[in-house]
């Protein structure tokens, strides 16, 4: 599988430089945004833009980078979805569970958006313990 992967201060962004998501490159593709999780990076956004398909497979790994990245208060975002991919994802209702966006721009402001919520959370969390 190929793909680049530019760490940001705040989040990384994983880029699959593939035109087909399918069960040959699924299982990387977990693996690789496993071990970026394991990295100790909290937001992930995959940018999709090079990707044309993708099977139930791909789906699959699609789902196990947002619970991972979910389960610890970060969040994935999926960025450039194109619009083959995008009619699958609303077919499945994926659209809806998966935290979706237009381009690398937005994603950006939705990280920013993201931690400042989960900074005052856990402010006001302090707070009720003091």
């Amino acid at each position: 599988m190929k793909y680049t992967i530019d760490k940001k201060e705040q989040y990384v962004i994983f880029t699959p430089m593939e035109e087909k998501l399918d069960s040959l490159l699924a299982p990387k593709l977990k693996s690789e945004l496993l071990t970026i999780h394991a990295e100790g990076f909290a937001n992930l956004v995959l940018d999709m833009a090079q990707v044309k398909y993708v099977d139930s497979s791909g789906l699959s790994a699609l789902l196990v980078g947002d619970r991972e990245f979910g389960n610890t208060g970060g969040i994935f975002l999926i960025s450039g979805v194109q619009d083959h991919v995008m009619k699958l994802l609303k077919i499945s209702m994926l659209d809806k569970k998966l935290n979706l966006v237009n381009n690398l721009e937005e994603a950006g402001e939705a990280i920013f958006m993201h931690e400042i919520e989960n900074g005052e959370d856990s402010e006001e969390t302090e707070e009720e313990e003091d």
